[in-house]
């Protein structure tokens, strides 16, 4: 099977991808979810007109001339109207959100109202009419759509949600992503290790970048190089509704490469296998039924660059989640040599020199070298037959962080 360029496997892989179906959470759990239906309002706000600010409720035509003395009638709390009617030459007390009274047109506030007791106040500094007053619907009204399908839930969306009297909200699902690393030489972190043992460290990062676009993640830890144990595990995916299956390793050419052989027995059907990309060569692709298989590199460099190029953007799709690579023009802080058939992926220290950003290659680029892609803030992205090219030549770096 020939090298699949990088952008036509994207485009593959995401082909049909769409959000998945609505559930309905409560609002307290719909933080950073994706709506999957219009909110419509279903009171109008405020309810009523309401005061804006704590001072009296008057009519204006007993404030046109000052100082005007005012008989205090009573008092109007929020939460508690006053239940009379203002008539000429009175006031009521009145607090921030509670309803205008009857006859009355305007709130003064009590900064502007001296208090001479008796239950007699002077209002002493000019107010126009209809100050102070939120009119009834003036935020929305019943029947509005207040939020369309697709809108992400941050806490202002939320609170107006809250506002409009719903309790729960309509949100896609959040995709479930089932992980399972394979290899006999595998052990978890905390493990007496053996003499030709390693610790599984891939399905950790893995599980962080499905998190940060809010897919979950069911981790069905590690599967010896036998077929029948890959099998069970993939079952197990299958079982718990898994909308995506990754597998770490064993995606390649070896004798104790299992993972395509397993999942075509299954019923997968193979879309891709190679990529012409460096690190990342050995990434497989296929569909199991609704379920989309991803195949990704044994190395843990290779595996992380190809989950932030191929399994984010899925899963964020599945989410009905905007996702965009944060691409940005820079400089070669040091010279590069020609590139071959594959797309490169060079990690890179990215700082900002002048108002420039400069990105500078490490000297070492072996996918196993875990601790140079944490220090790397930014890979180098080299298209196929790129030219060597000297320090400070312009280039494209993909950023991390």
């Amino acid at each position: 099977m020939a090298l699949v360029p990088v952008a036509e496997a994207l485009e593959r892989l995401l082909d049909g991808a769409a959000a998945l179906q609505g559930e309905r959470v409560a609002l307290l759990d719909a933080a950073d979810r994706v709506l999957a239906e219009p909110v419509v309002a279903l009171r109008t706000q405020p309810p009523f007109n309401a005061s804006a600010m704590d001072g009296y409720a008057v009519r204006a035509a007993d404030i046109a001339s000052l100082p005007a003395k005012l008989s205090v009638v009573g008092m109007a709390p929020a939460g508690s109207g006053f239940a009379g009617t203002v008539q000429q030459g009175q006031a009521v007390r009145i607090f921030t959100g509670a309803p205008l009274p009857e006859g009355a047109d305007t709130i003064v506030i009590q900064e502007n109202v001296r208090d001479l007791g008796r239950g007699v106040v002077e209002v002493t500094e000019p107010t126009v009419q209809g100050r102070n007053i939120r009119r009834l619907g003036l935020d929305f009204a019943k029947g509005d759509v207040l939020l369309h399908k697709g809108r992400l839930l941050d806490p202002a969306a939320l609170s107006l949600a809250a506002s409009a009297n719903h309790p729960e909200v309509g949100v896609v699902k959040r995709p479930l992503v089932a992980i399972i690393a394979t290899g006999d030489e595998l052990l978890p972190p905390g493990s007496e290790l053996g003499p030709d043992q390693i610790i599984s460290s891939n399905a950790y990062g893995v599980a962080a970048a499905a998190q940060s676009v809010r897919a979950r993640v069911l981790d069905l830890g590690i599967a010896p190089d036998r077929r029948e144990a890959i099998a069970a595990l993939v079952e197990k995916a299958v079982k718990a509704g898994a909308n995506v299956i990754v597998t770490l390793g064993g995606a390649s050419v070896g004798d104790h490469d299992f993972v395509h052989d397993v999942l075509t027995g299954q019923g997968m059907t193979l879309d891709f296998w190679k990529i012409a990309m460096r690190p990342g060569k050995p990434l497989m692709f296929g569909r199991l039924g609704d379920i989309r298989c991803i195949g990704l590199p044994g190395n843990p460099v290779a595996s992380l660059v190809c989950t932030q190029l191929f399994l984010k953007p899925l899963l964020a799709r599945l989410g009905g989640r905007a996702f965009q690579q944060d691409m940005r023009e820079a400089r070669l802080g040091a010279a590069m040599p020609a590139n071959d058939l594959r797309q490169d992926y060079v990690r890179a220290v990215v700082s900002a020199e002048a108002g420039t950003l400069v990105a500078t290659p490490f000297s070492i680029q072996d996918s196993s070298m875990l601790k140079m892609l944490a220090d790397a803030n930014g890979l180098i992205v080299r298209a196929p037959f790129t030219p060597a090219a000297a320090a400070g030549a312009a280039c494209d770096v993909l950023m991390l962080r």
